[in-house]
């Protein structure tokens, strides 16, 4: 089953040099969750690469090729602009290198281990970001409303290119293997390790802002922690059952509106959301 279009956009977003962490002023302990996820990318998305690439050797079919390498040049573009919000990150908190130094350590092991194993973290990871897509569009009024343009904006924008090319590292691991165990394992392992290497990014910056030991803090971190739970567990879950296909889940309407807006978007234009607006509507700060 082939994906929709998927386009890769070479959108150059910019941080202030001064951008504060807490991009979000009234959800910090949710500023710092993001922000341990998006120190993940430049190490998360390059294994991605690796492993469909090589994994492309063995692939015959001209559309399921043709989707791998849309969704490699999707995911290139991600971390680099997620490593470019990184570094102004580490200017405030430069012990995060120690977490990346860490995350750089873990996949470079993982990209010893076999095919399978690495395809099926590919597939299961991906599987968790469809989740994590209906939530973060789905709750963007609550989520994002009154933050930070320019990393709302990044953030939303990578969400909508995991519907463009949700397929794809689905399709490439049963096209090769089709192992209903294999991928029920994948999902397991990449889901769990993203959000551990997450954990251990916003625990830095919520020990360096003081709130890691205060109870109210950490409440208000196992809520949101629930939230991310019951909002992706469902597509998860739904991954597992017979005849399962990811063309078969309806991405929010947002998605569609917001590919629509980029469209009409002159070229070289960075598509900043309107983050006054309750509703983040799917149009572009002029």
């Amino acid at each position: 089953m082939s994906s929709s279009a998927i386009l890769v956009r070479q959108i150059p977003f910019s941080f202030d040099e001064d951008i504060n962490p807490v991009w979000n002023p009234q959800r910090p302990e949710w500023s710092h969750m993001l922000n341990g996820a998006s120190l993940t990318m430049p190490y998360l998305e390059p294994f991605l690469i690796k492993t469909v690439t090589e994994a492309l050797k063995q692939v015959d079919d001209p559309q399921l090729k043709a989707d791998v390498r849309a969704f490699i040049g999707q995911e290139g573009a991600h971390y680099k602009n997620h490593r470019r919000y990184n570094e102004i990150l580490k200017q405030t908190c430069p012990e995060l290198a120690d977490v990346e130094d860490e995350m750089e350590a873990e996949y470079r092991a993982f990209q010893k281990r076999d095919l399978k194993w690495r395809l099926a973290y590919v597939a299961g990871f991906e599987t968790m970001t469809m989740g994590i897509t209906e939530w973060l569009v789905r709750k963007r009024a609550s989520l994002f409303f009154g933050a930070d343009a320019s990393v709302s904006s990044l953030v939303l924008w990578h969400m909508v290119e995991e519907t463009e090319h949700k397929n794809v590292a689905y399709d490439l691991y049963m096209h090769l293997y089709g192992d209903w165990r294999g991928k029920a394992l994948g999902l397991l392992c990449g889901s769990t390790h993203v959000a551990w290497s997450s954990r251990k990014g916003y625990r830095r910056l919520l020990m360096r802002d003081g709130k890691w030991e205060r109870i109210s803090s950490r409440l208000r971190l196992y809520a949101m922690a629930a939230r991310f739970l019951v909002h992706t567990s469902p597509a998860m879950f739904r991954s597992l059952l017979p005849g399962y296909h990811p063309a078969k889940v309806n991405d929010p309407e947002w998605v569609a509106q917001w590919t629509s807006a980029y469209d009409g978007l002159a070229e070289g234009c960075i598509p900043l959301l309107d983050t006054s607006d309750p509703e983040i509507p799917a149009r572009f700060q002029t």
